[in-house]
C-alpha cells in the first residue's frame, strides 16, 4: 500500500505531517502524520510542512521538527536481542517430548509413546 499523498492542490510528494486547525484558539498544528486520515486534517509533504504559515492573528504549532525516518535505537536492538534469546531457549522436558515424540493415546496423566523399532 503507497503512502498518503500531500493535500495540497497539485501536489504528488507523500505525506510526513498533518496539519489540524483549532478555531476556538486560533491555533494550527503542525505534528506528525497521524495514523489515520481524518476529514478536518490536512495531510502535507515536507516541503508543504516547512513552508507552513497561518493566517494574521493565528498561532503555528509544530509538534515535530524532524520529518525523517528516526533510526533504530540501542532499545530496539536490545528487544531484538532479547527475542531471539527467547525464541532459542530451550523447552521443558516435557514439551521437547511432546514435540519429538507425538503421543499415540492417553489415560488419565499416563501417556502413551510409540516406540522406536
Amino acid at each position: 500500500m503507497a503512502g498518503r499523498k500531500c493535500s495540497k492542490t497539485g501536489c504528488d510528494g507523500s505525506a510526513v505531517a498533518t496539519l489540524t486547525y483549532i478555531y476556538a484558539d486560533s491555533m494550527a498544528v503542525l505534528g506528525p502524520l497521524a495514523t489515520y486520515a481524518e476529514p478536518h486534517a490536512y495531510d502535507l509533504c515536507a516541503l508543504h510542512s516547512d513552508r507552513l504559515t497561518a493566517p494574521l492573528g493565528w498561532e503555528v504549532v509544530r509538534l515535530e521538527e524532524n520529518h525523517a525516518t528516526p533510526e533504530p535505537s540501542d532499545d530496539d536492538l536490545l528487544a531484538i536481542a532479547n527475542a531471539v534469546r527467547e525464541a532459542a531457549r530451550p523447552l521443558h522436558q516435557e514439551t521437547v517430548t511432546a514435540t519429538l515424540m507425538p503421543e499415540v493415546g492417553r489415560r488419565g496423566h499416563l501417556r502413551v509413546l510409540p516406540t522406536d523399532r
